[in-house]
């Protein structure tokens, strides 16, 4: 099968389709595998395609724009670690992309809540190995979740609380 923005990709046993290593801009031009979910029965699949478009074409600036709520994120794992076993200390939100890992980039709509496309990366994060770093990017264009992996696409949907609609980043505590 084809899918705009991807090229072939093949189904896997879960459903999903899975593309062919592609560039990411966004993610310093990373080569990473894109998995798309809930396809073949959406009635807009040129939603899918807007967001795959889109987050193909961003640069790693938009991206980076999330250095401060992934150093807040960072900062909350770090308070857990009262004695000192940390793998890593970082000071700064610029300094948060040398701890990210990119394992695989994901696009799935939000059928329960706003009907948005979102572009989910996956990441693994030297300061959270059980847990890595979820960063969701609505319609592929902007990021408005991060956070531990917990597959949900906003905040408010993790939580089921309207009042963190448009939160980027929770506090886990």
């Amino acid at each position: 099968m084809e899918i705009p923005g991807l090229g072939t990709v093949t189904e896997d046993l879960d459903g999903w389709y899975r593309s062919e290593p592609v560039t990411v801009p966004a993610l310093g031009d990373r080569i990473l595998y894109v998995m798309v979910n809930g396809y073949d029965d959406d009635p807009a699949k040129e939603d899918f395609h807007a967001a795959i478009a889109a987050f193909l074409s961003i640069d790693d600036s938009v991206v980076e724009a999330a250095a401060p709520a992934i150093f807040d994120y960072y900062q909350d794992v770090a308070s857990e670690f009262t004695d000192g076993s940390l793998p890593v200390t970082i000071s700064s939100p610029d300094q948060v992309w040398a701890y990210i890992h990119p394992v695989e980039v994901a696009v799935e709509r939000d059928s329960f809540r706003d009907q948005h496309v979102y572009v989910t990366v996956e990441c693994n994060c030297d300061w959270e190995p059980e847990h890595g770093l979820q960063i969701v990017l609505r319609d592929g264009r902007a990021v408005t979740k991060v956070g531990p992996y917990d597959g949900h696409l906003t905040n408010a949907a993790a939580f089921n609380r309207d009042d963190l609609e448009g939160v980027v980043y929770h506090r886990l505590r």
